[in-house]
């Protein structure tokens, strides 16, 4: 029998968000491979799209999962935490796909926005979510 797993939802998202991460990150490293571009974005408009990707990446999911962890220790309903969690990968991933620069289209642009919009209402969820346990507590 495997030993139990001290946050396991909050593992899933991590393991999944953190294989999304590396993707990210071989798309920005092969166009500066491809382009002999070593620092910042060269002028390269399809590089600079793929860095701004990469870090709204960074930016956004260190505090879902932060936020995860806490409401999982703290015993959030399951349910809730698998749909925050499932919501947010998809949110990442649409907002990569609508940030292409090869691909400026106005749906494209929707799958950036709409991206956007659904991981800053994970991380909305998240914290009223907190807050509540917190002052259930209380």
């Amino acid at each position: 029998m495997a030993p139990a797993t001290l946050l396991p939802v909050t593992l899933l998202y991590a393991g999944l968000l953190g294989l999304l991460m590396m993707v990210l990150v071989l798309r920005v490293s092969l166009i500066r491979r491809g382009r002999k571009i070593a620092f910042g974005d060269g002028g390269d408009v399809e590089l600079a799209s793929r860095i701004r990707v990469f870090g709204n990446f960074t930016e956004y999911v260190p505090m879902l999962l932060i936020l995860m962890g806490v409401l999982e220790l703290d015993g959030a309903p399951v349910l809730f935490l698998h749909g925050l969690g499932i919501l947010f990968v998809a949110a990442r991933v649409l907002h990569a796909l609508g940030l292409h620069a090869a691909d400026f289209s106005r749906s494209r642009m929707r799958l950036r926005s709409l991206g956007a919009a659904l991981s800053m209402l994970c991380v909305l969820a998240a914290s009223l979510a907190a807050v509540a346990l917190w002052l259930r507590a209380a």
